[in-house]
């Protein structure tokens, strides 16, 4: 495990206030990235976390050249329970405290084939995948958040969650089991101080182009997605972040266990 620390200043914290401290696994791919710069932008000192480092770091990277804030890499694989640990009682050693965490690595996923011909096994993996490491990553950081007695965490899901979407695999059911897993940590360690609160995107505008073989040209399939939701439109990177930043800053404090909803009206709440 691999870690490079910057120091710098803090951004935009104002003078006296402790910067937080942030661990993002998954922090080389689109909505790990985005959450990072913001918190970046607000002063936070971060811990930079995935299983491609090349990816982790071209996030560092960028940070570094628009922020003074401190940023640390680290090579894990969110899926290693002796890797989560290890890193997060690193990240304890060095900052002598952690308040935010998001997890948003990636997951296998076959899509696009029905379930009466999808395979039993390309049906499990999603949830076996995102329940390991979501659960690997939130207990880690819970355990020493419930010391401190504050603390917030933030784990991933989508849309099918909730809403009856065909050709999404077991995508859906894997969603389905995070929301379920962020309701059984809050009310866990809700007591000790440490909410643990689920962001439920619709697909966000800029990554529709991460899709191999679209059904149609990009153009259209953006109308369609857009189509699908109350709004007519898509979440952004950068509203995403927002939010993630806004629940973990004290305006979201009586939040626990909750879901929040940024599907432009895709699926209920």
């Amino acid at each position: 495990m691999a870690c490079h620390v910057e120091h710098g200043g803090y951004g935009h914290m104002s003078i006296g206030a402790l910067p937080q401290i942030v661990i993002v696994h998954g922090a080389g791919g689109a909505i790990g990235a985005a959450v990072a710069q913001k918190f970046a932008t607000r002063g936070a000192r971060l811990f930079l976390a995935g299983r491609h480092i090349d990816a982790v770091e071209a996030t560092a990277e960028r940070l570094r050249a628009s922020t003074s804030v401190p940023v640390d890499v680290a090579e894990v694989d969110a899926s290693d329970e002796r890797a989560v640990n290890a890193h997060t009682d690193a990240v304890l050693a060095e900052a002598g405290r952690l308040d935010v965490l998001l997890n948003a690595v990636g997951i296998p996923l076959v899509q696009g084939v029905p379930l009466l011909e999808i395979s039993l096994d390309d049906v499990l993996a999603p949830s076996q995948a995102w329940l390991r490491t979501q659960f690997l990553t939130a207990r880690a950081a819970a355990r020493h958040m419930t010391r401190q007695g504050s603390g917030t965490i933030l784990t991933l899901s989508a849309s099918p969650a909730r809403a009856s979407i065909a050709g999404v695999g077991g995508f859906a059911a894997a969603c389905a089991a995070v929301e379920a897993l962020t309701r059984t940590f809050a009310a866990e360690v809700g007591p000790a101080g440490v909410r643990v609160v689920c962001l439920r995107p619709q697909r966000i505008l800029e990554t529709i182009g991460d899709i191999p073989d679209l059904p149609m040209p990009i153009d259209e399939f953006t109308e369609f997605l857009a189509s699908l939701t109350t709004s007519r439109s898509l979440p952004t990177l950068a509203e995403v972040a927002s939010m993630a930043v806004f629940l973990a800053e004290g305006g979201a404090r009586s939040m626990n266990g909750a879901v929040v909803n940024l599907t432009c009206g895709m699926s209920p709440d």
